[in-house]
């Protein structure tokens, strides 16, 4: 990969991901040191990520180095998604129509509830019983 490279921080749940774009490249994906596709098995997923390089019409642009950690699979999925629309928008910022456009600038601020006292999960009361 070569030595200029743009950069995104993406975030979702408990996961971070460190997103790096080389431009020129051949849609090589390496995730945590790993091809991408052997590290992101779940069907689909890959296209989840790949969603903010086919907003552009570039999917095979750029190579894409990603260090991603914490949260599930999940989380780390839509983590790396938002810190590549980041790092493509540091590229060029005239990408910002096309990526608000596909809702990609985004970040889901939905993160798990805390457990209350006296429950069994943040809103889940234990059984009532009369005796």
């Amino acid at each position: 990969m070569s030595a200029q490279y743009y950069e995104g921080i993406g975030r979702r749940k408990a996961a971070s991901a460190r997103v790096r774009i080389f431009p020129g490249g051949t849609g090589r994906i390496v995730i945590n040191d790993r091809d991408g596709n052997e590290y992101i098995s779940r069907a689909g997923d890959m296209e989840i990520i790949m969603e903010p390089l086919r907003a552009i019409g570039q999917e095979r642009g750029y190579d894409i180095s990603v260090h991603v950690n914490g949260g599930g699979v999940t989380g780390q999925r839509d983590a790396i998604q938002l810190g590549l629309a980041r790092a493509l928008l540091k590229l060029d910022p005239d990408l910002r129509a096309a990526l608000r456009e596909h809702d990609l600038l985004s970040r889901d601020p939905r993160v798990k509830e805390r457990k209350k006292p006296g429950l069994k999960r943040a809103r889940k009361a234990p059984t009532y019983t009369k005796r």
